[in-house]
């Protein structure tokens, strides 16, 4: 039986440091994303925030499920640092993560040393 074309949600099973980002997507480990990501101890997914006002607590919920294994969650919050939203920030803070907000860059470069450093890191990168 003939099968149509399978749409999966993207994601890569593992940690990785972002290679680049812009022209609203990133690469990393040999691979490139269009779209925002969410970079948690369960891997690398596919993100659908495209903005800063978009992030909610049910846009964290795949953080929040992996509390125990995130201490810092940084928040690239595109060109612009934006300060979270408080629901969201006691949301974060009940589960003991700190949450860094920061422009996606910034966010990126700093990803990329703590994972370096072997460190309990997150990140919710929106792409610029």
């Amino acid at each position: 039986m003939a099968r149509g074309i399978e749409i999966r949600e993207a994601h890569f099973p593992g940690k990785a440091p972002i290679d680049t980002y812009g022209n609203g997507g990133f690469r990393f480990a040999d691979m490139s994303h269009r779209g925002s990501l969410l970079c948690v101890p369960s891997g690398i997914h596919g993100w659908d925030v495209t903005a800063p006002e978009e992030m909610s607590i049910a846009a964290f919920e795949r953080v929040l499920d992996q509390a125990d294994d995130i201490e810092v969650l940084l928040v690239g919050t595109g060109l612009d640092m934006v300060i979270l939203p408080k629901p969201l920030r006691e949301a974060l803070r009940a589960k003991k993560i700190v949450a860094d907000p920061m422009n996606t860059g910034a966010a990126v470069r700093t990803y990329n040393i703590l994972l370096g450093e072997e460190r309990a890191v997150a990140a919710a990168l929106i792409a610029v």
